[in-house]
C-alpha cells in the first residue's frame, strides 16, 4: 500500500509545460534512494537494501513514460538496471549489486537538469510527504530514513535558489527548520503534511486544487496529440496516448473522483481504458474517434474536475474540518459482481496468453513473445488491478513487477528455464489476485467446514471402536490393570502426532519456491492414503466381518500379556490415524487458504462427535450402524481424494511439470476457492485423471458391494442345496 500511496500522490507537473522539473526531481530522488540502498549493502543490512530498491525501482517506474516523453537519454536502460539491482537483493545476490548502482549513477549523471529550482523541490516534497506518511502510519524505518534526506535534499537545493527576495526565502527557510525538526522527532503525518503544503504553496505560487487541475490538463492534451496522430494516419502512436492518458495520468486522478461520484469514475474507466482503445485498434476512422473522446470522455472530465474542485473547496473553507484521512482498504471480495466475473475471465485470458507466449519464446519467436507479455499485462492484468488495488495494493505492486522482469528477461533473451520461471510466479499470483477479488463466497467455506469434518471424523472412528474394543475386553476379563498402558499409548501417539504436524508445517514454511512443488506431492500422498484407506474400509463395511477385525486386535493384545505390548497396540492405533489426519490436513490447508477457520471449525465439531461415539459404545453400550457410517467415510474419502488429485495436477500445470490443456467452455470454469476445495478445473489433464479415478472407485463399489455379495451368495446357496441332497442320500 505504502508505494502506491507514494505514487498516487505524486504531481506530474506542477505546469502544464514543467514536466522538465519532473524529470530532474526523478533523478534527484532514484540516486537519493539508490545511495541509501548502497550504504545498507556495505553495511550488510539487506533487509533495508531489499525496501530501499523495491521502493526505487517501483517510483522509477512510474515515472518512466514522462522521461520517454522528455526524450531522457538512456530512460529504459536505467528502468531495466533498477529492476535487476531490486531482483539480486530480493535474492540475496549482492555479489556485483555496488557496481550496478555506480552504473545507476552514471546513467543519472546524463539526466537534463530543468533550471526550476522551486518545481523540483515542491515535487520532491511530494514524495517525502507521503513516504513520511507511511513511516507512521506503517512503522516502517525505512521510509522515514527516506523522506529524511528527501527533506534535506529539498532544503539544500532551496537554499541555491535565488528567485525568491529575502523576505520569501526567510519565510522558507524558518518553514524547512521546522519541517526537519518535526520529522527528526517523528511527528504525527498530519502537521509535517501541512508544513509540506504551505512551503509547496509558497515554493510555487499555486494552491493545490489548481495544481491538481494540472493533471486534467495534462489528459486533454494527450487526447489532442491522439487526434493529430490520428490525422496523420498513425493508429499504433495514437494507442500509445490514450494509454499514457489512462495509465500514466487519469489513475493518480481516481481516488478523488471515487470519494465525489464512483459511477462517474468507473464510466470514465471504461471508456478511457476500454471504448477509446478498441476503436483505434479496430481502425474506426479518425472523426469517429475523435468524437468520442470529445463526448463522452471530455465532458465527462470536465464534470469530474468540477466536483472534485468544488469538494476541495467545500473542504478547506472551515478552519475547523477535520483533516482527511487516508483511504481505508476495501475488504477481500468487496468487488461487485461484475467486476468478479471479469477478473475471473481476465486471469483466464492471461493463463492462456502466458502458455502462447512460452510457445513462441522456445520456437525463438522473441518478439511475438514479448507481445504476449504485454498484452497479458496491458490488455488483461490492467483489468485485474482496478479491484485489486483497493484491496491490496502492494500486492498489485508486486505482480506488476513480476510481470516487468518477465518482460526484461524475453528482452534480454535469456535462458528458456528463466522465463518459464518467471511465468510460474506470475501463475502463482493470479490464483492470489482472484482470490482477493472474488472474497471465499459462502459455499467454498462450506465445503471446506464439512471436508475437515469428514476426514477428523473419519480418521478418528478406527481408532475409538479399537479403543473402545481393547478397554472393554479389559474389564470383561477382569484386567483393568492393562488400561492405564492403553491410555500411556493413546497419550503418547498424541504427542508424536502433534510433532509430526509441527515438522510436517515447517518443512512447507521453508520450501519457499518450491512450495506448490511440496503441495502437490502431499495431495498425491492424501490421494494414495484415502485410495488404500477407502477400500481398506470397503473391505469391512460389514458389521461381522468389522468386529472379526476389532476381535483379533484384541485376542493378540491379551494373549502375549505383556504391558508394552499394550501400549504399543494403542499406540500406533491412533498415531496412524494422526499420520494419516496430519498428511490430509497440510493438503487441504494448503488449498483452504483464508477458510482455515472453517477448517478448523470442523477439526472441533469432529473431535466433539468421536467423543459422543465413545460415550454411546462405551458407556451406554449402544451398537452403531457400522455399514452406513463406513459407507459414509469411505464416500467422503473417496471425493476427497478425487478433489486432491484434482488440485496437485492443477500445481503441476502451474510448475510446468505436466502440460496445459485448456478445457474452457466444455468444463465448468469455477470460483478459484470453489475450484480448489473441489479439484475441479476445466484442463484435460485434471478431468482426465479424477474420471480415471472415479471409474476405479465406481468398479470397486460396484464389485464389493453388488458382485461379491452376490457371488457368495450363490456359492452359500450352491453349498446349502448340495448338503441338503447330502443328507436326502444319506437317508
Amino acid at each position: 500500500m505504502a508505494l502506491s500511496v507514494i505514487f498516487s500522490a505524486i504531481p506530474h507537473s506542477y505546469s502544464q509545460s514543467d514536466d522538465s522539473a519532473l524529470v530532474d526531481a526523478t533523478a534527484i530522488v532514484t540516486r537519493i534512494v539508490a545511495t541509501l540502498t548502497k550504504s545498507s549493502i556495505q553495511n550488510g543490512d539487506l533487509e533495508s537494501a531489499s525496501h530501499y530498491s523495491k521502493f526505487t525501482a517501483d517510483f522509477y517506474a512510474h515515472q518512466i513514460n514522462t522521461l520517454r516523453a522528455a526524450n531522457v537519454e538512456s530512460a529504459d536502460d536505467l528502468h531495466l538496471a533498477l529492476i535487476d539491482i531490486h531482483s539480486k537483493i530480493a535474492s540475496n545476490s549482492v555479489g556485483t549489486v555496488s557496481s550496478d548502482l555506480d552504473s545507476v549513477f552514471l546513467y543519472l549523471d546524463k539526466f537534463p537538469k530543468s533550471g526550476q529550482t522551486s518545481l523540483v523541490v515542491a515535487n520532491i516534497l511530494s514524495i517525502a510527504d507521503q513516504s513520511y506518511q507511511t513511516a507512521v502510519t506503517e512503522n516502517i524505518p525505512q521510509y522515514h530514513i527516506i523522506s529524511h534526506d528527501l527533506v534535506q535534499e529539498s532544503s539544500t537545493l532551496f537554499d541555491s535558489d535565488n528567485s525568491f527576495d529575502a523576505r520569501q526565502k526567510g519565510e522558507i527557510q524558518a518553514f524547512f527548520v521546522d519541517l526537519k525538526s518535526q520529522i527528526n522527532d517523528k511527528k504525527e503525518f498530519v502537521p509535517v503534511g501541512k508544513l509540506i503544503t504551505t512551503i509547496q504553496r509558497d515554493l510555487t505560487g499555486t494552491d493545490i486544487v489548481a495544481d491538481q487541475a494540472n493533471l486534467y490538463n495534462v489528459i486533454r492534451q494527450l487526447y489532442q496529440q491522439t487526434n493529430s496522430a490520428l490525422q496523420a494516419g498513425d493508429y499504433e502512436k495514437a494507442e500509445e496516448l490514450v494509454i499514457a492518458a489512462y495509465l500514466d495520468n487519469f489513475e493518480y486522478l481516481e481516488a478523488d473522483i471515487e470519494v465525489v461520484n464512483v459511477d462517474l469514475l468507473h464510466t470514465m474507466e471504461i471508456n478511457m481504458r476500454e471504448e477509446l482503445r478498441a476503436m483505434i485498434q479496430e481502425r474506426k476512422t479518425p472523426e469517429e474517434i475523435a468524437a468520442f473522446i470529445d463526448n463522452p470522455i471530455l465532458k465527462d472530465l470536465e464534470k469530474a474536475e468540477g466536483l472534485v474542485a468544488n469538494l476541495k473547496r467545500d473542504t478547506t473553507q472551515s478552519a475547523d474540518a477535520a483533516p482527511i484521512q487516508p483511504k481505508l482498504l476495501n475488504p477481500m471480495g468487496s468487488a461487485t459482481e461484475e467486476q468478479k466475473s471479469g477478473v475471473r475471465g481476465e486471469i483466464d485470458f492471461i493463463r492462456n496468453t502466458l502458455e502462447t507466449m512460452l510457445v513462441q519464446y522456445q520456437q525463438g519467436d522473441y518478439s511475438a513473445a514479448f507481445t504476449s507479455a504485454r498484452t497479458a499485462y496491458l490488455d488483461s492484468y490492467e483489468h485485474v488491478e482496478i479491484p485489486l488495488r483497493s484491496i491490496d495494493p502492494d500486492f498489485t505492486l508486486e505482480v506488476e513487477l513480476q510481470f516487468a522482469q518477465l518482460r526484461q528477461l524475453i528482452n534480454e533473451k535469456a535462458e528458456f528455464s528463466e522465463v518459464q520461471e518467471a511465468a510460474i510466479q506470475v501463475r502463482r499470483s493470479l490464483d492470489e489476485s482472484e482470490r482477493l477479488v472474488t472474497g471465499t463466497g459462502h459455499l467454498a467455506p462450506a465445503i471446506a467446514f464439512t471436508s475437515s469434518f469428514a476426514v477428523i471424523f473419519r480418521e478418528g472412528l478406527e481408532s475409538v471402536l479399537i479403543l473402545g474394543a481393547i478397554l472393554t475386553y479389559l474389564e470383561a476379563s477382569r484386567n483393568t490393570k492393562y488400561k492405564k498402558y492403553v491410555y500411556h499409548g493413546i497419550i503418547l501417539a498424541i504427542a508424536a502426532t502433534a510433532i509430526t504436524w509441527v515438522i510436517a508445517s515447517y518443512v512447507i514454511k521453508i520450501s519457499g519456491a518450491n512450495r506448490e512443488l511440496i503441495e502437490a506431492i502431499a495431495a498425491l500422498s492424501a490421494t494414495a492414503v484415502l485410495f488404500y484407506v477407502s477400500f481398506w474400509i470397503l473391505n469391512k463395511i460389514e458389521h461381522k466381518k468389522w468386529m472379526e477385525f476389532v476381535k483379533a486386535k484384541v485376542w493378540q493384545a491379551s494373549t502375549t500379556g505383556g504391558v508394552t505390548v499394550f501400549v504399543l497396540l494403542s499406540f500406533f492405533t491412533v498415531y496412524r490415524e494422526g499420520f494419516e489426519t496430519v498428511l490430509f490436513y497440510e493438503a487441504m490447508f494448503g488449498f483452504a487458504k483464508y477458510m482455515e477457520l472453517y477448517v478448523g471449525l470442523g477439526f472441533v465439531l469432529g473431535m466433539g462427535v468421536l467423543l459422543a461415539v465413545y460415550y454411546t459404545t462405551r458407556k451406554l453400550g449402544k451398537r452403531l450402524p457400522l455399514k452406513m457410517l463406513f459407507g459414509l467415510t469411505m464416500g467422503v474419502g473417496a471425493y476427497l481424494s478425487i478433489a486432491f488429485l484434482g488440485n496437485a495436477i492443477r500445481e503441476l500445470q502451474t510448475l510446468d511439470l505436466l502440460p496445459f490443456t485448456s478445457m474452457l467452455g466444455i468444463i465448468p470454469r469455477l470460483d478459484i476457492n470453489l475450484a480448489k476445495m473441489t479439484g475441479i478445473y476445466p484442463t484435460l489433464e485434471t478431468v482426465i485423471g479424477q474420471i480415471i479415478l472415479l471409474a476405479v472407485y465406481l468398479v470397486a463399489s460396484a464389485y464389493v458391494l453388488v458382485i461379491r455379495p452376490r457371488r457368495e451368495e450363490k456359492i452359500a446357496s450352491l453349498r446349502k442345496s448340495r448338503k441338503e441332497i447330502d443328507e436326502f442320500e444319506a437317508h
